[in-house]
């Protein structure tokens, strides 16, 4: 049969489904390909349309066997059986979920907006895809959309393995599919024009379906929301980072991590996912290059790692943000260090450090110049740091509060410690960097 892009295959899906009770029907695109055939789907139907965000939750050891999925709004699917084959441990559970989640909610951010999520409660959910091999995913998706409170879910996509089929009858109330041939070998084969598409794709295809939706979305050309893989340059310095800042944000966050770490440490995007959604900026970067991380010395340089946090702020509010915003540094491990060493600078006009795992020690005598204020986050059972970071309090005279979390150990991996310190710096952040009170950044400076 085959098809000539997703388009045509959302078209002829439609009228196939011609026949579906409209009442309470949400159809869902599978992001990225099933996007496309979902818009055209809906468009038909009149049905509205959203898209359903899973992630699977692999084995660590083996990430294509999937221990559990998660979704939207703290949803969690646990496979039972392969946890208990594979003797999976909560903590090493909770470290892949918040990994996978932290991706999740940056695509929700992406896609939707501020658009809250269609509610499915009662509801009978279509799950669109582009096509369906293995069905992992789309399996991940029905027991999302269950959990979420979907009353049916009806699986329909173009073209789909025999096989996997007959196995998705199990998961869902119904499955649709037009094409499900003997010799299937691989979904583009079905596709003259079977193109990666792009989360800027989706989100375009996102905007003609809510054309007058209030959120992130000036045009249908246009996304404000700034969400991006980014060079940071730090003076002659070229590091890797990534951006996020919300619409008409003026509040700041730079991570500053620890050693043996960088800007894509999963703790670290989590935490910056939780200061996301209280409309915080963050950059997060990698304090050397790759180069510079082969000598174990400059991960301890603090002086070094302090001068390009410093500069990296005065490049990003100047030539990238394009606007004065207020400031704050998180810093975890050693990153600490370099953000109190970085915040004692005396042009430094950074307002808030938080502190997690941290070595403030390792600013030496710079602490009694710091003028931000500062939360100390220590783990109950860190017990060298926790001595660590009292005595470094001790040597500060700016405002500072020292909170433990209880039962956590310096990487913070049992469950729900690690939520309990984003919450604490997230705390922090909003009460010492009032939005509309922007600083002046130091202009020129280069380390």
């Amino acid at each position: 049969m085959g098809f000539v892009d997703r388009s045509d295959a959302g078209r002829r899906l439609a009228a196939r489904l011609g026949d579906l009770p409209r009442a309470d029907l949400v159809v869902l695109g599978l992001p990225r390909g099933g996007v496309p055939v979902a818009f055209e789907v809906a468009i038909a139907l009149g049905a509205p349309l959203d898209v359903i965000l899973v992630r699977k939750v692999g084995l660590p050891s083996q990430p294509e066997l999937a221990m559990g999925a998660i979704g939207e709004d703290g949803v969690r699917v646990m496979n039972d059986e392969v946890v208990r084959y594979a003797q999976v441990s909560p903590s090493v559970f909770g470290a892949v979920e918040a990994r996978e989640r932290a991706e999740l909610q940056r695509r929700a951010r992406l896609f939707r907006g501020s658009r809250t999520r269609v509610d499915l409660v009662g509801r009978t959910a279509l799950i669109v895809d582009d096509g369906i091999a293995t069905g992992s995913t789309v399996r991940a998706a029905c027991q999302v959309a269950y959990a979420h409170g979907a009353a049916r879910v009806i699986i329909a996509v173009p073209i789909a393995s025999p096989r996997t089929v007959a196995q998705l009858r199990r998961e869902a109330d119904d499955v649709i599919v037009l094409e499900s041939p003997e010799e299937f070998r691989s979904i583009g084969e079905f596709y003259e024009d079977f193109r990666q598409l792009t989360d800027e794709d989706v989100v375009e295809i996102l905007v003609r379906a809510h054309p007058r939706a209030p959120g992130v979305y000036d045009a249908p050309d246009r996304v404000t929301v700034r969400d991006e893989e980014i060079t940071v340059r730090a003076g002659p310095a070229a590091l890797r980072g990534h951006l996020f800042m919300p619409p008409a944000s003026s509040r700041l966050v730079l991570f500053a991590h620890g050693s043996g770490s960088s800007h894509r440490s999963p703790r670290n995007r989590f935490v910056a996912e939780v200061l996301n959604r209280a409309g915080l900026g963050t950059l997060l970067f990698d304090l050397l290059t790759p180069e510079e991380e082969q000598d174990r010395r400059n991960v301890f340089d603090i002086e070094l790692l302090a001068g390009r946090l410093g500069a990296a702020t005065d490049w990003a509010l100047r030539e990238v943000i394009g606007r004065d915003l207020a400031v704050g540094y998180f810093g975890a491990s050693t990153g600490a260090g370099a953000a109190l060493w970085a915040a004692a600078e005396p042009d430094s006009q950074v307002r808030a450090v938080v502190s997690r795992g941290g070595r403030p020690d390792l600013a030496g005598s710079r602490l009694a110049s710091v003028r931000a204020a500062t939360l100390l986050i220590v783990g109950g059972n860190d017990a060298v740091v926790l001595d660590l970071n009292r005595e470094a309090r001790a040597r500060m005279r700016c405002e500072t509060e020292l909170a433990v979390v209880p039962h956590a150990t310096h990487l913070f991996e049992e469950p729900g410690t690690l939520e309990r310190a984003s919450e604490l710096a997230r705390d922090w952040f909003l009460r010492h960097l009032p939005n509309g009170s922007p600083v002046r950044s130091r202009v020129g400076s280069i380390i």
